[in-house]
């Protein structure tokens, strides 16, 4: 029987915390699809990873390093994260995968890039034996209501915060 994951909080370490879950489940043998929204580094660790590990699909829409939302960039955030749902909704019903991770869907849905409605009904309706993390900030109330695990990460501290920015290998 597969469970729902939520990673969300504003701390560092949702992705992360993902990451670990992926290694355990492919330590033992599943097989794993990991589709990221909003996200679209090219050069990232987990993409690197992928391509060695033939149990892990690695899916990235996007091809921008947006970090904020401007409003022209609005339409094809909007496209990119329908694009990613789709492609999600195919992994999830493929039959191919033990554990998919939606990473940053929760920022896709609190930035009205995606209907929270399709979420919950994917959520609701994903077959029985598949293991479903969602990531991100904001997570809504109704996505809380149907996880099963919902750890939030708080941020105390933050090299950021003394201008020390993402680090290779570390960070991303």
């Amino acid at each position: 029987m597969g469970l729902v994951h939520v990673y969300t909080g504003d701390g560092k370490g949702k992705t992360t915390a993902s990451l670990g879950l992926i290694l355990r489940s492919l330590g033992w043998g599943r097989k794993v699809c990991m589709i990221q929204f909003i996200k679209g580094y090219s050069e990232i660790g987990e993409a690197f990873f992928a391509k060695d590990n033939p149990n892990f699909t690695f899916i990235q829409v996007s091809d921008s390093k947006i970090r904020d939302i401007k409003e022209d960039q609005v339409k094809q955030m909007k496209a990119d994260a329908e694009k990613s749902f789709e492609i999600a909704k195919e992994e999830i019903y493929s039959g191919k995968y033990d554990l998919i991770v939606l990473d940053e869907i929760n920022n896709a849905i609190n930035y009205d890039l995606l209907d929270i409605n399709k979420v919950i009904d994917l959520i609701k309706n994903r077959p029985e034996n598949i293991e479903l993390v969602m990531t991100g900030r904001h997570a809504k109330d109704e996505i809380i209501e149907l996880a099963d695990y919902v750890t939030e990460m708080r941020l105390v501290k933050h090299p950021y915060q003394k201008g020390i920015f993402a680090r290779e290998g570390i960070d991303y």
